[in-house]
């Protein structure tokens, strides 16, 4: 790596598809938003020769973000997919969002990847959700290297930015993060900054200069070569310790000159197979140029560094009933299984699914299996379908490029799957076949929505099932018991591209109304009551009564009926319309309209008609016996307490569990979950957390996480229950 010197290998505006998994590249670029990740997509692409400027195609559009609503909020909201060639290797560049909000693409990037960039600012340092998921990276052994951008920045420290770097992701091993490369600095400006200009190589102890506009290639001077000489000694300590070759460190600390080919070779392998993460430098390309500042460096370690498709474990596969089946890895000739990593609607080609094959080679007008299972509760319905896969092609920026096929290894979009969904497998139809699910975080910002108008409402339906379709981090909740529809979604963001595209992209227009949450009634003391419904009006009369008894039962007891009418008072064919209607008056609620539950009711005594009784009749008096008694009773108001774990940095429990115990929440204890981390489990009223998920990340600055599930209800205090109960009576 940095031994060659390469200028455009590839050809603006081709596109092929790969032969052979061993040519092709996967990688995915992470960061936080701000970091740079898109701006240096560009830059790789302009550095291969896929754009005739910086980011822009033929229309003059961006490569990664094209979307308007990207352009609207200034920062990327989806997955992208830019291929690149290099040196014969097709590169799949992966540009991922950067705002948390949307690590539901960011997820799906890694999924379809071999290997991450994580892209540094080297104005801004590394954040702590940066640093989770490195963590998260290295659970599966997944190849990492760290570029650092923004090294215009006039407070830019590269070497300050490294021994970050190392500080926050080489906890392990502080030496094998480490950097391959060193800024060359330029004359001082005005404000005393010196720009980067080019690179020196400490292993080649070659000068990359940038300055032309083109990367050009010296010798560096004897007085350059001191000040190389530590970093260049530390680098090849941290190569040669995670050689594979165990004799190289006793001969190297013997006084064996390593030949740099063997240095290069070794890192090579170490990175591949994540035991060592480069550290390199990147500056977007100055107005004019065609490469930018470390662009081919970049491009060396992708293709020599990072792994082929065939060194990657592939997920579990099954059969559609869940019996294992082994499969060769990466294997083009093998059966068909491929996973569809993200979905969308072009408003001229339809619903585009973006595919990795795993194994196999798809084709374009074959018919596939398609297998979606386990989101069930996301709105996602399971389903095994056959579809017939439409045109293939690899998107560039707006475009689609057509390809006459996929292998094993390669990604590449589909158009006109119309039930394929993000997550679902693909497979032969013949041989259907279904890969574990990547995990995926669990949306817990409600947001209640209405149809703005009645052409709205008849277009609304159709247009959440496709937006849920295309984003498994939302869940469509039809809530029953509120009569709301609730779109969950990850934060505040996520939620307003979800309304931007339901607006823009399906022609729904809607307005967002408070979430309630749903709420019970139950008695508070035993209390009696006479319902009475005698009525005569010509004809059949209706005649019922029926006097009972309410007690309340623990949580969870539900509603609980008990006949103890003696002497036939209540004919036995009319005891089960009794309960029939105490059951739906308790349903409707008895004080604010909120379902009644956890108690007993018992059937005392009541009378009847020989003609005039009837089924009806008896309902009827069920239900106004079950009023009276609560007229004359205290009616507590419950609400559901939600159990929330939450996952955080140590520096932030105290104040998350004083947050807590703001919200009304029981803090039940705490755990050390790894170094650094604490799990705080807390019961808390679920009207207190509907913006907990905003909350808590402000409140954690990003690095905090928290789950909930429902316990139980209980009941609110008297003041809230109140204040409740206004808010109810002026809604109405």
């Amino acid at each position: 790596m940095g031994d060659k010197t390469q200028t455009h290998p590839g050809a603006a505006g081709r596109t092929r598809a790969a032969d052979h998994p061993a040519s092709v590249r996967n990688v995915v670029l992470v960061g936080h938003s701000g970091s740079g990740k898109t701006t240096l997509v560009e830059a790789l692409a302009l550095t291969a020769g896929a754009v005739n400027r910086a980011g822009r195609v033929e229309d003059g559009g961006s490569i990664s973000d094209y979307d308007e609503i990207e352009h609207r909020q200034q920062r990327s909201v989806q997955l992208s997919l830019v291929p690149v060639e290099w040196d014969g290797i097709k590169i799949n560049v992966l540009d991922t969002p950067g705002y948390a909000d949307f690590v539901g693409e960011l997820r799906a990037g890694l999924r379809a990847a071999d290997a991450a960039l994580f892209v540094v600012s080297a104005s801004d340092g590394v954040d702590g959700s940066t640093r989770m998921l490195w963590e998260e990276c290295a659970a599966v052994g997944m190849p990492r290297a760290i570029v650092i951008t923004h090294l215009e920045a006039a407070r830019a420290d590269f070497e300050e930015m490294t021994r970050v770097c190392a500080e926050a992701f080489g906890a392990d091993d502080p030496d094998a993060v480490l950097p391959l490369y060193l800024p060359l600095r330029g004359p001082q400006g005005p404000d005393g900054h010196a720009p980067a200009t080019g690179l020196v190589g400490l292993l080649t102890q070659k000068l990359f200069d940038y300055s032309s506009g083109e990367r050009k290639e010296s010798e560096p001077g004897e007085d350059q070569l001191p000040q190389l000489e530590e970093a260049r000694n530390r680098l090849i300590e941290g190569i040669i310790a995670e050689s594979e070759d165990e004799t190289l460190m006793d001969r190297y600390l013997g006084g064996e000159q390593v030949d740099v080919k063997t240095l290069i070779e070794d890192l090579e392998r170490a990175v591949a197979r994540g035991a060592f993460f480069p550290v390199l430098a990147a500056a977007p390309a100055a107005e004019g140029a065609k490469q930018g500042i470390g662009t081919v460096e970049l491009l060396e370690l992708i293709t020599r560094g990072f792994p082929t498709p065939l060194e990657h474990e592939a997920p579990a596969v099954t059969t559609i009933d869940g019996g294992p089946r082994e499969l060769r890895p990466c294997d083009p000739e093998g059966p068909l299984v491929a996973e569809v990593v993200k979905t969308s609607s072009d408003p001229y080609v339809g619903r585009v699914s973006l595919i990795r094959v795993f194994s196999g080679t798809l084709r374009p007008d074959e018919t596939v299996h398609v297998s979606g299972h386990g989101l069930a509760d996301r709105g996602h319905e399971d389903h095994d379908v056959d579809e017939r896969v439409g045109a293939l092609s690899t998107p560039f920026g707006k475009q689609q490029r057509p390809v006459t096929h996929v292998i094993a290894g390669d990604l590449a979009c589909v158009a006109k799957l119309g039930r394929a969904e993000t997550g679902d497998t693909l497979s032969a139809k013949d041989d259907p076949l279904l890969m574990e699910p990547w995990q995926m975080p669990d949306p817990l910002l409600p947001l209640a929505i209405q149809a703005h108008s009645k052409p709205d409402e008849d277009k609304l339906s159709q247009g959440l099932a496709r937006l849920v379709a295309e984003d498994p981090t939302m869940r469509l909740e039809q809530n029953q018991d509120t009569h709301q529809v609730v779109l969950w979604c990850l934060g505040e963001a996520h939620a307003d591209v979800a309304l931007e595209r339901l607006r823009s992209r399906y022609g729904v227009q809607v307005d967002v109304v408070p979430h309630r949450v749903s709420l019970r009634e139950t008695f508070a003391d035993r209390s009696a009551g006479r319902g009475r419904h005698v009525k005569q009006s010509g004809g059949h009369g209706q005649y019922a009564i029926c006097e009972i008894e309410v007690e309340p039962l623990p949580g969870g007891s539900g509603i609980e009926f008990v006949d103890k009418v003696v002497g036939g008072a209540v004919p036995r064919q009319f005891i089960p319309s009794v309960e029939k209607g105490v059951r739906t008056q308790a349903a409707r609620g008895v004080a604010a309209g909120h379902p009644l539950i956890d108690i007993r009711v018992t059937l005392l005594d009541g009378k009847a008609h020989s003609v005039d009784s009837s089924d009806a009749a008896f309902q009827t008096a069920g239900a106004l016996a079950l009023r009276e008694a609560a007229a004359d009773a205290r009616i507590h108001l419950l609400e559901p307490v939600a159990e929330v774990t939450v996952l955080v940095g140590d520096d932030y429990v105290g104040p998350v569990m004083s947050d807590l115990s703001g919200r009304r929440g029981r803090v039940l204890g705490t755990e050390q979950v790894g170094s650094g981390r604490t799990l705080i489990r807390a019961e808390v009223p679920e009207i207190e957390i509907g913006r907990y998920a905003i909350d808590l990340r402000s409140l954690s600055h990003g690095t905090a996480r928290f789950d909930r599930r429902y316990v139980r209800h209980e009941p609110m205090p008297p003041q809230v229950a109140e204040r409740i109960r206004q808010q109810e009576r002026e809604a109405s």
